[in-house]
């Protein structure tokens, strides 16, 4: 998704940050389990406002985006998995 610098970025759903640091190729990342073997993936962030362990509900804010500044660059990486697998995360994005 294409951001702006400082833009918040939320949890499209409640769950627990599995994961909140920097990895190759995601830049600094946020993973959170909904439950129900599903995930969200939360990547290339300026930093990170929860940690691994944290409790979030759905819309409370989880890292602030970097702006998107090439067209190599996508801003926010999001993804959803369900057992691990990708999904098209259409469904859980409002309109």
């Amino acid at each position: 998704f294409q951001t702006k610098d400082n833009d918040t970025v939320t949890s499209i759903y409640s769950g627990r940050v599995i994961f909140a640091n920097w990895i190759r190729g995601f830049g600094l990342l946020v993973i959170v389990d909904h439950g129900g073997q599903f995930m969200s993936l939360y990547g290339n962030n300026k930093s990170l406002i929860k940690e691994t362990g944290d409790w979030v509900r759905v819309g409370e804010t989880i890292a602030i985006s970097s702006e998107s500044t090439t067209s190599q660059e996508t801003g926010l990486y999001f993804e959803i998995r369900k057992q691990g697998k990708p999904l098209n995360p259409r469904q859980w994005l409002r309109k």
